[in-house]
């Protein structure tokens, strides 16, 4: 199965919006707490609209199957920069299409002066988990800054 990356537009956004609220209740992640309620999720190409933010989509054909995203993370470290909002949808995991999204937006968060990635995840998730480590996250005792999402209890970063 082919997929390409490009960064999302507004067109795409209830699909990932869907395929966020669909991954999240998978998990019993739809909660507070979560993404789940955050306000921006169904107008993510704005949130993500900045030079130093980023949001890439995972297509395949004309079908968004999921994404994710970096921007700006304020905590107790400067030019640190968090992961936010990657979701699959089930018939994409598996493919490389994570790997291959994470890779790009890692490699952007270096152009734009980054020195750290943050993310924060949940316990039950634990294929992305494994992604994460195999790309040289380390799992982290605490929260590094308040992402909003006070319910996940998995904490990963990465030196850039």
């Amino acid at each position: 199965m082919s997929f390409e990356l490009r960064p999302i537009e507004t067109a795409d956004d209830p699909q990932v919006a869907q395929i966020i609220r669909t991954v999240l209740t998978e998990f019993g992640a739809n909660q507070p707490g979560f993404a789940w309620q955050d306000p921006e999720l169904d107008r993510l190409s704005q949130v993500y609209a900045a030079d130093n933010c980023r949001y890439l989509v995972v297509v395949q054909g004309n079908e968004v199957l999921g994404g994710a995203g970096v921007a700006p993370f304020d905590c107790h470290l400067s030019h640190v920069c968090e992961l936010q909002k990657m979701y699959l949808s089930s018939s994409a995991r598996g493919l490389g299409a994570g790997r291959s999204l994470l890779t790009r937006l890692l490699q952007f968060a270096r152009q734009q002066g980054f020195r750290h990635c943050y993310l924060e995840t949940y316990g039950p998730m634990t294929q992305a988990q494994q992604l994460y480590r195999s790309l040289g996250f380390v799992e982290q005792p605490n929260r590094w800054g308040n992402s909003g999402h006070d319910a996940c209890d998995r904490f990963f970063s990465a030196r850039l």
